[in-house]
């Protein structure tokens, strides 16, 4: 699972604080790694060159092997509770599809084949009739 952390211009850039990520990301996704291929992580200031409390974004899009992307996001006043909160959501945004998709996907169903017994001695299908 590749993890990719994209940070807007009026965050200042820092590795430290990718890695932090990557590691927040791979910690709570590593049950689902096999069907995801890939995260991205979005942070944004929302409130970049405004006055007023600090207002975080962190937005995260998980890629799911044969599904739709799944797309979360978090709005907080710090950037811990910010990824944390955005983590927590595409955990349970993505096993829930995923849970979906093993919902619909049904196995194939045995046929009656056309030689099977019905029980009434030739081999033949009759259909049963309605006791109205």
């Amino acid at each position: 699972m590749q993890i990719q952390v994209n940070a807007h211009n009026h965050i200042e850039a820092s590795e430290a604080r990718n890695v932090w990520a990557r590691s927040v990301v791979e910690g709570a996704m590593a049950h689902l790694a096999d069907s995801v291929t890939r995260v991205e992580v979005h942070l944004s200031d929302e409130s970049a060159g405004k006055g007023g409390a600090a207002a975080l974004r962190c937005t995260m899009e998980a890629r799911v092997n044969g599904l739709p992307p799944v797309a979360v996001s978090n709005d907080a006043t710090g950037m811990d509770a910010a990824v944390n909160g955005a983590v927590h959501k595409l955990v349970r945004a993505t096993a829930h599809a995923l849970g979906r998709a093993d919902k619909h996907a049904h196995d194939e169903r045995a046929l009656p084949s056309d030689d099977a017994d019905t029980g009434d001695g030739d081999g033949e299908f009759v259909p049963s009739r309605a006791p109205f």
